[in-house]
């Protein structure tokens, strides 16, 4: 039975469709244990995700789009929470020494993420949402975080704003570098100021980040174009903008990058470029599947542009 479910082709194709159509009418599911014993595989990928992101809706359609990718190869997605505070090869090593998973999906890219190397040296299967500094190729999938700063910054040049405000990620991280390079050189060769704080970043406390937008729009200096790196950025500057009395769109333009459709309710509108999470989850899922078949590393890696949505 199992060779016939397996489209073995020495089983006549009736045979095997008769075994399918019986297998599906009973309710049949292989033994993963058995099939572990019998080909060394647990079928298994392995999503290790930080669940607190600056999209809110980043779980749902990244899981959405891995799954229609891994859809009809008999492997099952387990979630596996990364906490970014502790050791991050803590739950690698549990994965690789425990044989918990064929395959690794992990997020939050590190510029010389020690998970990255480790499973390199390893030879276990892997790709990561993000790019590294390491000369050695790696798979990986990753959104054009340069370009999207790049054109978010010369969007409010467009606007004749001048002076910029981002909120950047943590300095670990591969994309907090990719937004900076795109922002501050779009700013620079405009002439125009593009500030980044040092006292908050992506991953303050929200109430922290916003207690801190209050007082920066306050000043007499005040930005007068703030690009948003993700939702929850841009629900921040908008509270603070109109809790200061202002407008968005006459006294402050706002550029942000979004994941869903959430910023369609907010009002004022304002422009936004979309991060299609679910095109990257089904990117990372067939990027995993080649990178288990063996092929070059070299050859998996994916770069997703900006999508400007503009209204």
């Amino acid at each position: 039975m199992s060779r016939a479910l397996s489209n073995d082709p020495r089983i006549a194709a009736s045979t095997r469709a008769l075994v399918a159509e019986t297998a599906t009418r009973l309710g049949y599911v292989p033994d993963r244990a058995a099939q572990r014993l019998r080909t060394g595989r647990t079928k298994v990928v392995q999503l290790l995700l930080n669940l607190d992101h600056e999209f809110l809706s980043f779980t749902h359609e990244m899981i959405g789009g891995l799954s229609e990718a891994l859809a009809g190869t008999g492997y099952s997605v387990t979630l596996f929470p990364d906490i970014l505070e502790r050791d991050r090869l803590t739950s690698i090593r549990q994965i690789v020494e425990g044989r918990l998973g064929d395959g690794v999906i992990f997020n939050r890219t590190e510029l010389f993420d020690p998970r990255v190397r480790f499973l390199t040296e390893q030879g276990f299967p892997f790709v990561c949402h993000g790019r590294t500094e390491f000369t050695t190729p790696h798979p990986f999938v990753d959104f054009d975080n340069e370009a999207f700063a790049r054109q978010a910054v010369e969007r409010l040049l467009s606007k004749g704003r001048r002076r910029l405000l981002i909120v950047l990620p943590p300095d670990k991280y591969s994309f907090a570098q990719h937004l900076r390079w795109g922002a501050v050189d779009a700013a620079r060769k405009a002439g125009a100021d593009c500030e980044i704080p040092g006292d908050i970043h992506l991953d303050s406390p929200q109430d922290e980040s916003l207690a801190w937008m209050h007082r920066r729009i306050s000043q007499p200096d005040r930005p007068d174009g703030i690009v948003c790196v993700g939702e929850i950025a841009a629900m921040i500057a908008m509270a603070a903008i109109e809790d200061q009395g202002l407008v968005v769109g006459r006294d402050i333009d706002v550029v942000a990058k979004r994941a869903g459709r959430v910023i369609d309710l907010m009002r004022p509108r304002f422009d936004t470029f979309h991060e299609d999470l679910r095109l990257t989850g089904r990117a990372m899922g067939e990027t995993l599947l080649r990178s288990m078949a063996g092929e070059d590393a070299g050859k998996l890696q994916v770069l997703l542009p900006p999508l400007p949505d503009f209204r």
